[in-house]
């Protein structure tokens, strides 16, 4: 992926994803988000914490479906941003509020953050988490039943939702203002404490790991830094151009926090594609 020629300078490349900066009352709008997270995690049913391997932070909260169909009812699997260095799962999970509403499963993924773990550490424990939910119950005890899971994320947890297009437990890809080329994130300071090197910006980019996967939908808000909007673009291309089945989505007006607010509503438009892709999934 070409890099504008605008962006020069470790200073440049920092701003160009300063997601925040460019979010008027930012600190007000990240506690709310936090706020209602945890009054939906109040007031649902949840199974906290589970293991999906061995570390502090391998863990998932799974909130079930209710009803006739919650047995073969399809999962939305999110994983939360912070540019793989902060925030928790508990900051994000009322973005699940729609398609549990909608009669899916919601799942809430955790994982090990920079600098106690790299980027190629973050990809390796979503795969480990995918492996243990296609192992659970209700996903048919080791895929019996096919695979039912939309996987989503935001930002960076977008990226790590890409990473994993192609794993078996996987139907449906939905990643929302995404990073999908590292190299721009290796030249700035949030590479500070992530420490990526050349070789693990080629190994864990989609952009350079386009190959066979299932239908992803990528989605930024029009009120984006303009290397978000890019990301997704680009990305969009490549897997286009080989043939991939995707789609992709500008949210007019949304900024890097609201978008989110089109998947936790019901009539939200990035619900209304997780729920396509849920369809799918019930095929």
């Amino acid at each position: 992926m070409p890099i504008p020629a605008e962006l020069q300078t470790r200073e440049q490349f920092t701003a160009a994803y300063d997601n925040l900066a460019v979010i008027a009352d930012a600190g007000a709008v990240v506690a709310a988000l936090r706020g209602r997270s945890l009054a939906f995690h109040a007031a649902h049913d949840c199974v906290p914490d589970t293991a999906y391997g061995p570390g502090a932070r391998q863990v998932y909260d799974w909130y079930p479906a209710r009803g006739a169909d919650a047995a073969v009812a399809p999962v939305l699997v999110f994983i939360h941003g912070g540019y793989w260095q902060a925030r928790d799962k508990r900051d994000f999970c009322c973005v699940g509020a729609g398609a549990l509403a909608a009669g899916l499963h919601v799942v809430m993924a955790e994982y090990t953050l920079a600098p106690q773990a790299r980027v190629p550490d973050m990809v390796a424990e979503m795969g480990m988490l995918l492996d243990a939910l296609w192992k659970h119950p209700v996903l048919g005890a080791g895929g019996g039943r096919g695979p039912r899971i939309v996987l989503s994320g935001h930002s960076a947890g977008g990226h790590l939702a890409a990473m994993h297009r192609a794993h078996a437990a996987v139907a449906g890809v939905l990643a929302i203002s995404g990073l999908f080329d590292l190299e721009p994130i290796r030249r700035g300071a949030l590479n500070d404490a992530l420490g990526l090197d050349a070789a693990q910006v080629g190994a864990c980019s989609p952009q350079s790991r386009v190959g066979k996967g299932v239908a992803t939908v990528l989605a930024a808000g029009g009120a984006e830094l303009a290397e978000l909007r890019r990301q997704s673009r680009e990305y969009f291309d490549a897997l286009r151009g080989a043939g991939e089945p995707v789609r992709l989505l500008e949210i007019a007006q949304a900024n890097h926090m609201s978008i989110l607010a089109q998947l936790e509503d019901s009539e939200g438009a990035l619900l209304a594609e997780a729920l396509a892709l849920a369809a799918q999934a019930r095929r």
